[in-house]
């Protein structure tokens, strides 16, 4: 049921940003009003026009790097702030994967409608056990996606980008025009961005183990390192993600880089309060 709402969810929000986006390339400078972009659609006037005047604002006065990086970390911030417990929820969702494997491989083959729904309840039991509701970790994601298409098309429409250069580079070149160009610094952003991508995604898992060893130990217990069988998705995603920042503005780049940051960031505190709260 959780995969069915999630790509219902997925496809509701793809949906949403598509009627709502337009194709207009037309510069955003500092001169222009709400009322010009609101011909472009809805989700221009309230995402993609504030996104873009933010970068435009700030960049005469910290450049175009940090323009970018203090935008993406204030969306990020204000992000969090109404999605913390979906987040919470999401990393408590990989803490308990070990115990839900068990359940899953209890009833593996067994396709019974009796022990189907005896499977659900003790995964339900499970849930209440350690306060997780499993559709509030959804949330997160939902916010995501509109976001991530509006800081596309503001970096792609943003007056700042096109013109400003750093380190005599322009972001708006991708990094697929970098390599003929010899734009160093463009190649350097986006290995960065598939590197903290990575640590990002894997980050989660790595502090279950971490907490998994711990509670073996403490039980005198062979900590037994579960089976993920999501791994070959988050490698996918990886590429993916990849594959489609090659060939967009180095600018995006940077704006997935920063995010990925402040997730690891926000991994590890979140990490730390619910450990605290375990013990």
């Amino acid at each position: 049921m959780k995969k069915r709402l999630k790509k219902i969810l997925a496809i509701i929000t793809i949906a949403f940003v598509l009627t709502g986006c337009s194709t207009s390339s037309e510069l955003i400078t500092l001169d222009t009003k709400i009322s010009e972009v609101m011909n472009d659609g809805f989700f221009s006037a309230i995402i993609t026009y504030p996104l873009a005047q933010a970068i435009n604002f700030l960049e005469p006065k910290v450049g175009i790097f940090l323009a970018i990086t203090l935008v993406t970390v204030a969306l990020n911030a204000l992000v969090l702030a109404f999605t913390f417990k979906s987040n919470v929820a999401m990393q408590k969702m990989q803490e308990i994967q070990p115990e839900l494997q068990k359940i899953q491989a209890k009833y593996e083959g067994r396709s019974d409608d009796a022990s189907q729904q005896r499977m659900a309840m003790e995964m339900q039991q499970l849930y209440a056990k350690y306060d997780i509701n499993p559709l509030g970790s959804m949330v997160s994601t939902f916010i995501q996606f509109p976001l991530l298409f509006g800081m596309y098309s503001a970096v792609r429409r943003s007056s700042a980008v096109a013109n400003a250069t750093f380190l005599n580079t322009n972001l708006s070149l991708s990094p697929s025009q970098a390599i003929s160009q010899g734009a160093w610094v463009c190649l350097v952003i986006f290995v960065l961005m598939v590197v903290s991508q990575f640590l990002s995604m894997k980050l989660p898992q790595l502090l279950s183990e971490k907490r998994g060893r711990e509670e073996a130990e403490k039980h005198h217990k062979t900590y037994q390192k579960p089976e993920n069988p999501n791994m070959a998705m988050t490698y996918g995603m990886l590429a993916m993600v990849a594959v489609a920042m090659f060939s967009i503005p180095t600018a995006l780049s940077l704006y997935y880089c920063i995010s990925s940051i402040v997730n690891i960031g926000k991994t590890l505190v979140i990490d730390n309060l619910t450990h605290k709260e375990a013990n």
